[in-house]
């Protein structure tokens, strides 16, 4: 039997124990199966109390039931609930009632959401909205996937497909009937002329998201510096709890130590390095490379010494300028506590992704100058995000795509007057790309790596 002719359900919430927890049924046999666990089938769309019962009569559970006829459902199909007392072992007995019935099988991840795709209930940038909702961390990230979700891409895609298809078929009309009385004799014009304003819409799309697909995997901010200036205390500090190990010894850290904050709405995350400096120690070398690697990938720098005249050692790992350094000097509770050079709380309107040189004085151990710190990088990351409530590229396969569908309509409206058959082309190609955006062509290696990183019961 075809996948697609099978029925399947999951759990499709949390993992029990749970005080309610939903079974979701979908397929041809979901109705039949209904009636068969509950004694009947409720009317669509209206919760009904009933004793469910396995095939052998065995009472499962007191339960609450729904129906969604298809293709009024969330898939599409034929759609069952069944809303259970979340204890294992209810869901274990339900689960084995279900698996019984011929052609019933537990849910592959993603499988319901990629029914509910095939049959139209959703587009591609849709359902990938979804997969960002459900791992979403911070609520900036929420926000971002619910207006994904609710079709900020998809219905832009949607529309500058029809448009582009509308003037590709201008061009054609213009090459296969340019011999008939009643066509008019010019098309490409009014076609070129859609052409470039499609164009322009979708550079500025991708010119006003620049950012916004970075706030799905977050802002990185690296801790680096010297050996025992205090990074495990400052990173211990920022987290609000004790993630990494604290001692006078230096090289301690030999890993690298990660902590994930939500800064404002914004995912952060932070890195703890080992100390960098020449050793012998193999082990202490490795981690030192680490620190090297990890700080020269990151979005920001935090340059951690101990006294103003600690060696900057901070070119070593930041040789092009792409990475932001701020230098922070530790140990204020044995000097004098204060801020140079700048105003934390007016940073967001002058710190950008190539600012570095910016000086605090913070005392780790004791919090001095900590919150300023924070309010500074909090500020860094809006700048850095940049995401507006209109930004609708959220992933490296969007923008992609959309640029070379851009690429594409410039080379349609450069080869004006050289042969419409070549703008055709070029025409087609965009609209092909737009489909892929969309999930409307044949891409299924495309579809098998979005669908397989869904939870199972989505």
């Amino acid at each position: 039997m075809h996948p697609q002719d099978q029925t399947i359900f999951a759990l499709s919430s949390g993992r029990p124990p749970s005080a309610i927890a939903v079974v979701r049924v979908s397929g041809a046999q979901a109705g039949h199966v209904l009636e068969s666990l509950a004694g009947r089938r409720a009317a669509p769309r209206v919760a009904v109390r009933a004793m469910l019962r396995d095939r052998s009569g065995d009472a499962i559970d007191d339960a609450v039931v729904l129906w969604f006829p298809g293709p009024k459902s969330a898939t599409g199909e034929d759609v069952a609930e069944f809303h259970v007392h979340g204890s294992r072992a209810v869901l274990n007995t339900l689960f084995a009632a279900l698996a019984s019935f011929p052609g019933v099988r537990a849910a592959e991840p993603g499988e319901f959401t990629r029914r509910a795709f095939e049959n139209g209930k959703i587009d591609l940038t849709e359902a990938e909205g979804l997969d960002d909702l459900i791992h979403a961390d911070t609520d900036r990230q929420r926000r971002q996937a619910l207006r994904q979700l609710q079709g900020l891409l998809g219905d832009r895609a949607r529309d500058w497909r029809k448009q582009l298809i509308e003037a590709s078929a201008l061009i054609e009309a213009g090459i296969d009937f340019s011999d008939e009385g009643d066509v008019p004799g010019d098309l490409t014009a009014p076609a070129l002329a859609k052409i470039a304003e499609l164009r322009r819409q979708i550079e500025e799309t991708l010119a006003a998201s620049v950012q916004s697909e970075r706030l799905r995997d977050g802002l990185t901010v690296a801790i680096a510096g010297p050996p025992n200036a205090g990074k495990s205390t400052l990173l211990n500090r920022l987290a609000r709890r004790e993630a990494a190990i604290v001692s006078p010894y230096a090289g301690t850290t030999r890993d690298v130590i990660e902590v994930h904050l939500d800064l404002d709405g914004y995912p952060v995350t932070l890195i703890d390095t080992a100390g960098i400096r020449e050793t012998e120690d193999p082990i202490e070398q490795e981690g030192v490379r680490r620190a090297r690697d990890r700080a020269a990938s990151a979005d920001l720098v935090l340059w951690l010494t101990d006294s103003d005249s600690d060696a900057d050692l901070s070119s070593q790992i930041v040789r092009d300028g792409a990475v932001s350094v701020w230098r922070i000097r530790n140990k204020t509770d044995l000097l004098a506590a204060k801020i140079d050079g700048a105003n934390p709380r007016q940073l967001k309107a002058n710190l950008g992704q190539g600012a570095s040189g910016v000086v605090f004085r913070i005392s780790a151990a004791r919090g001095d100058g900590v919150d300023d710190l924070l309010a500074a990088v909090t500020a860094f990351a809006g700048t850095w995000f940049g995401v507006g409530e209109t930004a609708a590229i959220t992933r490296l396969r969007h923008r992609s795509l959309l640029q070379e569908a851009a690429a594409s309509l410039a080379k349609a409206g450069a080869l004006a007057g050289q042969g419409d058959e070549l703008i055709a082309e070029k025409l087609r190609i965009s609209v092909h790309l737009l489909g892929v955006l969309l999930g409307r062509v044949d891409i299924e290696d495309v579809l098998d790596s979005i669908f397989r990183d869904f939870c199972i019961g989505k």
